[in-house]
């Protein structure tokens, strides 16, 4: 896990979950993360269940998707999803504890790509794969 020192700055992970309010609002947890690599944790609540009596494939990615961006933003430039896909492969239900982990493949000029596996336990509800492309420029960068 990368911790932050008292009186630092947060780092570029911890900045940007922090602003991340789709995330924080369904309770997802930022576990641990160090460069590229991302642990977050989300408990299905019933407002996730569909008319199945399964969480909803939606929230399911949506986890991934976060830790896919913690992971591929632990390198300092904003990185956003150029792509992703997803396999369900198990359900779901509300009161599980699920946590995704993120771990970088590889990257290559200004992309890159991640899996994410997404479990229960150890069974494994999800598999995910996201392309990342690091930004030239953003606003939020300060001038040099």
């Amino acid at each position: 896990m990368t911790t932050q020192a008292p009186g630092t700055t947060p780092g570029p992970v911890e900045q940007m979950f922090a602003a991340d309010q789709a995330s924080r609002q369904l309770g997802i947890e930022l576990v641990r993360y160090g460069e590229g690599t991302a642990v977050l944790r989300m408990t299905v609540t019933s407002a996730m269940v569909n008319g199945h009596g399964i969480a909803h494939g939606g929230y399911l990615f949506l986890l991934a998707d976060s830790a896919f961006a913690c992971a591929c933003n632990s390198h300092g430039p904003v990185t956003v999803a150029a792509a992703a896909d997803v396999d369900f492969i198990a359900p779901a239900h509300e009161g599980d504890v699920l946590v995704a982990t993120a771990r970088e493949r590889i990257r290559f000029g200004r992309s890159g790509i991640y899996d994410v596996s997404v479990l229960r336990g150890d069974e494994v509800i999800a598999e995910f794969r996201g392309r990342s492309r690091t930004l030239r420029s953003t606003r939020h960068e300060e001038p040099q």
